[in-house]
Formats: C-alpha cells, structure tokens, sequence
C-alpha cells in the first residue's frame, strides 16, 4: 500500500512511513495531515483519505547519525579525486586505499581510507606513503556532511504530492 512522507513541525522531511502508522499517528493527535491521496480507508465509525505528507504538531529532534561507511561515500567525501595524484576519475576507475595498510595494523575507517586511482593505489602497494614516496593530498577525516534526504532512496519516482515538501537539491525521477 501507499507510503506516507513524515515532516517535522518544522516541515522539514524526517522519514517514510507506512499508512498505518500515519493514521495511528493521526488519531493519537499527533499529526496533521498537509496532503492526501485519492484512496479512501474505511473503518466501522470513520472514513478517511489516505494520507500522503503528514507534520508532527511537535518538534521531534533529529536523530544523529554518522555517514555511513561506504565505498561510495569515500569517493563523495574525496569528490572522486585520488588523494594521490590529484586528479578526478569516473568511479569504475577509483579504487580505495588504506594509508597504514591493513598488513601494518592500519584499520579499514574514515581516518585511514581515502580514495585512489588504479595507477596510484598499484604504486604505493603495501606500503605507507612516506615509504612509497607518496603524499596525501588530504588528511581522511569522517564526513560530517548527511544526505539531504535519505528518504528517497529506492524510489523511481516520487509521489507528486511530496514535491513541495523535497529539498530543491534532491534529483527527482520522473
């Protein structure tokens, strides 16, 4: 059934939710329903839209979460550059790098990982940089930028009733 997007009181996009917690959520007082789609739901004493975008009526704080560990994050967080040899490669031409390799100790986490074309990650080997003769470009350091909205993720297309509620920078499908 059909999914409904959560806004803070803020209008701010929190997460996805499935009707059913909306219209718990709605009959609790808790929300306010801000769009609806065309279904309706019945029940013994009641009939209601479903709800598409529902906002809190009080502020919830927003949970703090880490960026999450990933080879495509590395590459974001490094802007697709080898932290090698300065230059800017399409994914497929990326690889990832520990700087104290994993022979040595070295840990597979934001501080150690960067990102690295084939060409360098092949020529520093096992070895630190300093012994590769290699410098870092930048020092890796733990993202403390989030997604916008992670909401939208393994969405194809977007309910047209939440795009008022998006950030402009999120790429929609149409």
């Amino acid at each position: 059934m059909e999914q409904v997007l959560l806004l803070n009181i803020t209008y701010e996009p929190l997460r996805i939710i499935n009707w059913k917690k909306a219209v718990t959520m709605l009959t609790l007082g808790k929300v306010e329903v801000l769009e609806e789609y065309g279904t309706e739901i019945h029940s013994v004493s009641f009939t209601l839209k479903l709800p598409s975008v529902v906002r809190l009526l009080m502020m919830a704080k927003k949970p703090k979460t880490s960026v999450k560990f990933s080879r495509q994050n590395i590459y974001a967080r490094d802007k697709y550059h080898c932290q090698y040899c300065g230059r800017k490669f399409p994914t497929e031409d990326l690889s990832y790098d520990h700087v104290i390799p994993k022979s040595r100790g070295g840990k597979t986490v934001w501080t150690n990982i960067v990102t690295a074309c084939l060409a360098c990650n092949r020529k520093k080997g096992g070895r630190t940089p300093k012994e590769a003769r290699m410098r870092l470009i930048r020092k890796p350091t733990e993202p403390k930028w989030l997604p916008a909205l992670r909401v939208t993720i393994g969405y194809k297309t977007i309910p047209h009733s939440w795009r008022d509620y998006l950030y402009w920078n999120v790429e929609l499908v149409e």
